[in-house]
Order: C-alpha cells, then sequence, then structure tokens
C-alpha cells in the first residue's frame, strides 16, 4: 500500500554531514507515523528517529539526538533526516519505515522496535570514514 525509497546517502568523512530522504507513494495518508532506522553488518536494526505526519512530534534515540533531525514535508510526501556531526559509528544502512496504526502518544518504546512498521524502503549506505 505504501513504497517508501530512500536517497541521500554515500561516503562522508567523520565531522560531515548528510540528508536522507524517504519518498513515499501510494495510500501515504494512510501512515500516520514514519520512522528512521538503520543497521549495520552484522549488527540488531536500531532505531534512530521517529514522526507523528499529522503533529510533527517526534522521538529520536539519545545515541543521535542533537545531531540527527528528523522532519517531514507532507505536503511531497516525504521525510528526511538531517544528520550532523557524522561518527564512524553512524556507518549503516539506513532505512525508513511507515506506520500506518494510530498511537495515543508518542513513545520511544512504541516506535524503537521495528516490528511496530508496516512498511519498509530498501535502504540507503551511509559510510563515514575517519
Amino acid at each position: 500500500q505504501v513504497q517508501l525509497v530512500e536517497s541521500g546517502g554515500g561516503l562522508v568523512e567523520a565531522g560531515g554531514s548528510l540528508r536522507l530522504s524517504c519518498a513515499a507513494s501510494g495510500r501515504t495518508r494512510g501512515s500516520y507515523a514514519m520512522g528512521w532506522f538503520r543497521q549495520a553488518p552484522g549488527k540488531e536494526r536500531e532505531f534512530v528517529a521517529a514522526i507523528v505526519k499529522s503533529t510533527g512530534a517526534t522521538t529520536s534515540a539519545e545515541s543521535v539526538k542533537g545531531r540527527f533531525t528528523i522532519s517531514r514535508d507532507n505536503a511531497k510526501n516525504t521525510v528526511y533526516l538531517q544528520m550532523n556531526s557524522l561518527k564512524i559509528e553512524d556507518t549503516a544502512v539506513y532505512y525508513c519505515a511507515a506506520d500506518v496504526h494510530y498511537q495515543q502518544a508518542v513513545s520511544t518504546s512504541y516506535y524503537s522496535r521495528p516490528s511496530n512498521y508496516d512498511f519498509w524502503g530498501q535502504g540507503t549506505q551511509v559510510t563515514v570514514s575517519s
């Protein structure tokens, strides 16, 4: 019902910045919230940030707080992840995901769980070099 395509990944040096985009198509108005996750080889998929599309309320992981900012442009059906002060440990494939279900609260415990999302993009590689 929802197709998600990430873009904006690439190779940057530590301390640099990237902005990832997630373009949604299909039944996009059914999505209540959008999230960003990342996964490094051999590691679990890790929550990065999420945003409620209607209100703009956000939640993010402590590891990226103050460095990464999630935002959305509902008119463009696009969600962004602005990544500043990148560290080597930020290297991963970054995925966006959509949750179609209403939630009463913006809860990190809920939005940090990949199983709570209904649709996923294919990911975009972010590599941070020293």
